[in-house]
């Protein structure tokens, strides 16, 4: 019992251009009720609201079309992806609602299979589920609205990085490129393993140890890529840049290859289009440049923190045998927003 991909990347690739989003939105007014602590004017993973001085809530949503033929993975893929918009703002999940959109014609039992696949993720992640809407649609999309907690002044966002603090990622990037080349044949068993395990990992496991230190700005990469949300933690302030180091920045298994192969998804390209002149590449291929735009689907958590932290985290998640990678450094404003070397 497969699910029919015909060759779409799916996933978080099928995310609109942020040229598109960045028009739309700027025809709306600011947020002006001051119980809202985050809304949409910083391109932040998720909403809070206030309800008292200990409490806020933390709500997201997030769905998307298949980028993978089993429907049990590709639940759990949409359910992780969507519990990370929690975590990236230093929040709690609690609850969650499925969204689902489904042809008439297909066969139910994929929909169970999908279904079971979100709610092995909800399980894991003592996540609630109170249930969800659906319809009839030409195409399969799934995903979930979730609510989670977080204190009000603990809250992360992805504005704060400070000049001098230690970039760190907790994945692999590079499912774009793998999801693209196998849905064409071309991507190996071993490389597919890979970006299945990153898809399906939760989180959860960094957040818990995050919430021990002082995370200056965090938010988790997936539609604009490393670089493109990387931008976006820089927003407006004049003061900084992310300086990266390309061979530090953790990749899947054969994604250079394929990535020479010319395979770049629809969400790659528009990426490429919007944030590429606000970073300057030295020495760098093209084809290079690519994986770093490279839509990710369920990515982890790219964070800046103090410098006289880092060695401790790093010490933290290697004792408790979870993924870190230092991928780079804020430094004072150069001439681009984003510089990798």
């Amino acid at each position: 019992m497969k699910i029919a991909i015909n060759n779409i990347a799916g996933g978080c690739a099928n995310k609109m251009s942020p040229k598109t989003l960045s028009k739309l939105l700027s025809s709306f007014p600011r947020n002006n009720n001051k119980n809202l602590l985050v809304g949409f004017e910083n391109t932040d993973d998720a909403c809070v609201y206030k309800i008292n001085d200990k409490l806020a809530l933390v709500q997201t949503l997030d769905f998307f079309q298949p980028m993978i033929n089993d429907p049990y993975i590709f639940g759990q893929i949409a359910a992780t992806n969507a519990l990370s918009d929690i975590y990236a703002m230093g929040g709690s999940p609690i609850t969650a609602m499925n969204i689902v959109c489904f042809p008439k014609e297909e066969d139910e039992k994929i929909l169970l299979e999908i279904l079971r696949g979100g709610m092995k993720k909800l399980e894991e992640a003592s996540v609630s589920l109170g249930g969800g809407h659906s319809i009839y649609d030409e195409k399969i999309k799934y995903g979930l609205s979730v609510t989670g907690t977080a204190h009000p002044n603990k809250i992360w966002t992805n504005l704060g990085a400070k000049i001098g603090d230690t970039l760190f990622y907790t994945k692999k990037i590079g499912t774009g490129i793998i999801v693209l080349s196998n849905n064409y044949g071309i991507a190996s068993k071993e490389a597919l393993d890979e970006a299945v395990n990153q898809m399906t990992t939760l989180n959860k496991y960094s957040y818990e140890i995050m919430l021990n230190y002082t995370i200056n700005a965090c938010t988790d990469i997936t539609g604009f890529g490393l670089l493109g949300h990387s931008i976006e933690m820089i927003g407006n302030n004049k003061n900084i840049s992310f300086i990266f180091d390309y061979n530090k920045i953790p990749k899947i298994l054969n994604v250079e290859e394929y990535s020479k192969k010319g395979f770049v998804c629809g969400g790659g390209i528009r990426n490429i289009d919007f944030f590429k002149t606000s970073v300057y590449f030295s020495n760098l291929e093209e084809w290079q440049e690519n994986i770093l735009f490279d839509p990710q689907t369920s990515g982890g958590l790219l964070f800046s923190i103090p410098q006289n932290e880092a060695y401790k985290i790093k010490q933290e998640f290697l004792e408790k045998n979870l993924p870190l990678y230092e991928v780079g450094k804020v430094s004072k404003r150069e001439e681009n927003l984003i510089i990798v070397k």
